[in-house]
């Protein structure tokens, strides 16, 4: 039950990121934030110094913490199994990995290079597969949100011990996620749609690492 309320949850997101998309959103959105001279919040202390340097220094601090606990985990989750731990800190891995992947195929680029903005790119849907758009790309999906989207790992390995500390998980990443985005938005460094794209392949990534995991396990709850 828990799989195909999962596999729901990742469809109707997808619907409603499509529908974003064909709206023409992200243009517009950013324009709230641009101006012909760029971005007035692009170099801000708050956030390119503490959301976003600061941002990924949290990150690898929770990773290396959970990398830790694969031997001596902290007390809340002193109740996982080694192997649960060991799962997390994968597929936490398989999520940070797959998004730079895609950024390095990818022929968009960020809002602050397009001309309207003082660049020198035109604006290009990211779905156009193959067209460029004259700046220098390799901007979507947003790695910095997957930061935290990739901690969505958590949730999926705390559910079955409670779904209290699992929502709470949730909701922590999502709240760091949203502002880590936000932040990147507001500088010019990437569009609304990037960050909502990353959580959702951070999720189906949590999703198949779940379903491979449940195929080791099938005393688990689907």
């Amino acid at each position: 039950m828990s799989r195909r309320r999962d596999l729901g949850w990742l469809a109707a997101a997808l619907l409603l990121l499509i529908g974003w998309d064909l709206a023409g959103a992200d243009l517009a959105v950013v324009r709230w934030f641009g101006s012909p001279t760029g971005f007035a919040w692009r170099a801000s202390w708050w956030t390119s110094g503490l959301m976003h340097e600061g941002g990924r220094w949290l990150a690898w601090a929770v990773l290396l913490t959970l990398v830790a606990g694969i031997w001596r985990p902290l007390p809340a989750f002193a109740g996982l199994a080694q192997r649960e731990r060991v799962g997390w800190v994968l597929v936490t891995l398989a999520a940070v990995l797959l998004v730079p992947l895609l950024k390095r195929v990818s022929l968009t680029s960020c809002p602050w290079d397009l001309a309207e903005f003082g660049g020198m790119a035109q604006y290009v849907s990211h779905w156009r597969w193959g067209v460029g758009d004259g700046g220098p790309g390799r901007c979507f999906p947003s790695g910095h949100a997957a930061g935290a989207f990739a901690f969505l790992s958590g949730f999926f390995v705390l559910r079955p011990h409670g779904s209290v500390p699992a929502r709470r998980w949730l909701a922590g990443v999502v709240l760091v996620g949203t502002l880590f985005g936000a932040a990147q938005l507001v500088r010019g460094a990437h569009y609304p749609s990037h960050t909502l794209w990353t959580a959702w392949f951070c999720w189906a990534v949590c999703l198949a690492g779940q379903a491979l995991w449940q195929l080791h396990r099938p005393d688990l709850p689907r």
